[in-house]
């Protein structure tokens, strides 16, 4: 048996309860403290690091009676972000380990808040520590280390389910999940279902296999220059077409990215028109909060309309080299656009949509923008 002390995201009882696959009180939790440390916040994420510190004292919760299989989840779900162990005697002279980050890893960000961060990232943390678990003796800690990224923007997305605006007027029947389990999972995951729901008659359906594709959440803005009366698109190879055996693999398309937890879609617009185009958006509009494919994905796309300058010149190619982005950007009149629309030549759904909004709202935010006269190259 073994005593741990913990001094960070773990003395969230929720997440603790998650990571050990029991409820608190089957664990023996004691208040601590460890001398000759500090914790600190860091600055390349939401967590916090301790390290030896002279005359400080680094409060914490001690827990007591750890089996080796306590251990083995505690190990496989530290480990993932890169933690080890180490030996130390608390201020009540008990001995005990504590996970310690391995060194030259991360960069102190000055004092770090445990109310804090569960106000910001403990329910989260939680979520994401669900499916991390859920890998335990199936997989590595190194593979779950990588996907942790887009386990994180999964448990995001589920968190900004919770308060979707739609579903007005729309049946309230309830639903049984007699099983889920992940059938393949790294960047996306796949899920497979078996459930019952219940019929417009007050019945329930016969139970149901099912499956889902999850994804996370993602932000899509169009650029729209009202003064000019053209837009900025996109173009970059995409999976969907060469998976379907289309013929053409590049697309057209608005700004997208996936919205990473701890920003909004509309701080995800912002920064994606950064780094797929090198633009700077002005207002925003918001065209739609959506499921592209309700049928069969989780994915939820927020959809925007961007005021921007968009003069000759703008365009080129960009991207970022980190995530293999190759991204060439146009610009169109608002009656090319239009056309295009109409011929079909257009096969991105969000971006059908964000020029259907454009044509609806183009003579208000043209009026708004430069009054009676449009601004001329």
């Amino acid at each position: 048996m073994k005593n741990l002390f913990f001094y960070g995201t773990l003395r969230h009882i929720p997440l603790l309860e998650v990571v050990m696959g029991r409820p608190a009180d089957e664990l023996q939790i004691t208040p601590a403290q460890l001398p000759g440390y500090a914790v600190s916040a860091v600055a390349e994420g939401p967590f916090p690091l301790i390290a030896e510190q002279t005359g400080a004292l680094a409060e914490g919760v001690l827990v007591g009676g750890l089996s080796d299989v306590d251990m083995a989840r505690l190990d496989f779900y530290e480990g993932s972000f890169a933690y080890d162990l180490r030996a130390v005697t608390l201020q009540d002279a008990q001995r005990a380990e504590v996970y310690v980050p391995q060194p030259d890893l991360w960069t102190p960000d000055g004092p770090w808040s445990l109310a804090q961060w569960e106000r910001d990232w403990g329910e989260i943390s939680v979520i994401a520590a669900r499916e991390v678990m859920g890998y335990f003796g199936q997989r590595s800690r190194d593979e779950v280390a990588k996907m942790f990224p887009v386990i994180r923007a999964r448990a995001a997305s589920e968190l900004r389910a919770r308060a979707s605006l739609h579903g007005a007027d729309t049946f309230d029947g309830k639903i049984e999940i007699k099983a889920r389990t992940r059938a393949y999972s790294y960047f996306f995951a796949v899920d497979d279902l078996r459930l019952q729901h219940e019929k417009y008659d007050g019945s329930m359906s016969e139970v149901l296999d099912r499956a889902v594709f999850v994804a996370a959440d993602a932000a899509l803005v169009l650029p729209y220059d009202p003064a000019r009366d053209r837009v900025l698109l996109v173009e970059q190879i995409r999976l969907g077409p060469i998976g379907r055996g289309d013929r053409t693999f590049w697309q057209l398309e608005p700004i997208a990215g996936r919205v990473d937890p701890g920003e909004t879609p509309e701080e995800t617009a912002r920064r994606e028109a950064l780094e797929e185009a090198d633009l700077e958006i002005g207002d925003l509009e918001k065209v739609a909060e959506i499921y592209p494919s309700p049928g069969t994905s989780t994915e939820f796309y927020y959809t925007y309309l961007g005021l921007a300058d968009l003069p000759d010149g703008i365009t080129g190619t960009s991207g970022l080299e980190t995530e293999h982005e190759n991204i060439r950007s146009h610009l169109l009149s608002f009656d090319e656009l239009m056309d295009r629309v109409d011929r079909f030549d257009v096969a991105n759904a969000p971006l059908a949509l964000a020029a259907y909004y454009l044509a609806r709202h183009r003579d208000r935010l043209r009026s708004e923008w430069v009054g009676d006269t449009p601004k001329t190259e």
